[in-house]
């Protein structure tokens, strides 16, 4: 449906997710947004943010995703045919 918009997956708009967190992990991460003086949301946001850029500096995490990724160029390419 994206695709026929024009649109590629990361333009769209902003997305909601739910996390389930447990007990102490929710407690400690809204006491860390509270010692920073930030939201929840941005708090979690961030922490995700420095997640996603610690992988894409890890060199054996991009060699994973390159080879996912010509697994899948080879099934959709079988999948064509």
């Amino acid at each position: 449906m994206l695709a026929r918009a024009g649109l590629r997956y990361h333009d769209t708009m902003a997305k909601n997710l739910t996390v389930r967190l447990d007990d102490e992990l929710a407690s400690d991460t809204e006491a860390l947004a509270r010692a920073e003086g930030k939201s929840l949301n941005e708090t979690v946001k961030h922490a995700l943010t420095e997640a996603v850029q610690r992988r894409r500096d890890d060199p054996l995490f991009r060699e994973r995703v390159r080879r996912i990724m010509q697994e899948d160029r080879e099934l959709l390419e079988r999948l064509a045919r």
